[in-house]
């Protein structure tokens, strides 16, 4: 059985792997595993074309920064290690992004659960391919992992990632046991007019990056009534390019037409709809936007929304705020709904 340091070493080199394929890196010691992962990557794009190599190559470089000795070791040490071995997991993933459901195997393979893996059908390709290389790295590893998609029996608790219609599935058949299910979640960005040009743009990459899919893209931003929306679409021009995917154009068009034919007040700039609308989510290829008049009404949305919300990108000193460009670069002890994934999987 591997021990937690072997396996820290190894979630190393996965991110040393993941490193070479982001940078082209020629390096001899990855470089048969280099190629077959660019050819995973080819594979999962032409399965699902959100899948671009630059969101699977963003997602890998974020876990690049995570997965090393420092980091994984200072996560593992502010929790008491117990041996899970003889225990198995449900891990029903999400596929909006790729390497989605990731950061749960990872928890669950640190205390040897075994696990029960079912991908989402949109991200099928990936997380195989690194179970492979793990596998080469500590072997054995692979026998821990079972991928299905039949229906899941024998396990003694299970994690599960969906919207909020999956999420009532999840409490009528997992209910009865230890569980830690997920619903939709949101982003949001505060603005109060004195950010720069580098801050919206920054602020691009949470809006764009991943199409807009994630629940920590930012779907809705909160505005001072006398806001001036061109700063926003000057710095936002760089991402213009956007558009030429095709199922994001596909949405955008779609959107546009919804809402002239339904009467709906909205300013576009060719590749992104901005919208008045009290709702948290936005379509993709759209941008809700709500006025406020001061902190009170901020901290009240805040709370109202509270249980919805994963992200609030901001430069206002706003409890638990992110900054802008970050919150697609989550930290490696940043969860999910903000639940502790591993004191969750330590008391079953």
């Amino acid at each position: 059985m591997s021990t937690l340091n072997n396996k820290i070493k190894a979630f190393e080199e996965l991110g040393t792997l993941f490193e070479c394929v982001v940078s082209n890196n020629k390096s001899k010691k990855f470089l048969n595993w280099t190629s077959k992962f660019n050819t995973s990557i080819d594979n999962a794009y032409k399965y699902n074309t959100w899948f671009t190599k630059k969101s699977i190559k963003h997602a890998l470089k974020e876990w690049s920064k995570q997965l090393n000795y420092n980091n994984l070791s200072k996560w593992t040490d502010q929790y008491g290690f117990v041996d899970k071995s003889d225990k198995k997991i449900a891990i029903i993933m999400a596929g909006n992004l790729p390497l989605i459901g990731f950061h749960d195997l990872i928890c669950c393979l640190i205390l040897n659960f075994n696990c029960i893996v079912k991908l989402s059908s949109d991200d099928k390709m990936l997380i195989p391919f690194i179970v492979d290389f793990l596998d080469y790295r500590l072997p054995g590893l692979k026998n821990k992992i079972e991928f299905t998609s039949k229906p899941l029996k024998n396990f003694n608790g299970v994690i599960a990632t969906g919207s909020n219609s999956s999420f009532k599935y999840f409490e009528y058949y997992f209910g009865n046991y230890p569980n830690l299910l997920r619903k939709t979640r949101h982003s949001i960005a505060i603005l109060d007019g004195n950010e720069s040009e580098i801050d919206l743009e920054n602020l691009g990459k949470d809006v764009f990056n991943y199409f807009g899919m994630g629940c920590r893209s930012v779907s809705k931003i909160l505005v001072p009534k006398d806001y001036d929306f061109d700063l926003l679409f000057n710095a936002l021009y760089k991402f213009k390019e956007i558009i030429n995917h095709n199922k994001y154009a596909n949405n955008y068009d779609y959107n546009k037409a919804v809402y002239l034919m339904s009467n709906q007040k909205f300013i576009e700039n060719g590749f992104l709809i901005l919208k008045e609308d009290d709702k948290l989510g936005s379509p993709i290829g759209c941008l809700f936007y709500q006025f406020y008049e001061n902190s009170d009404d901020l901290n009240s949305y805040i709370a109202k929304y509270k249980d919805s919300l994963q992200c609030v990108v901001s430069n206002l000193k706003i409890n638990n705020f992110t900054l802008f460009g970050e919150s697609q670069s989550p930290k490696i002890d940043d969860y999910a709904d903000n639940i502790d994934t591993l004191n969750f999987l330590l008391k079953i």
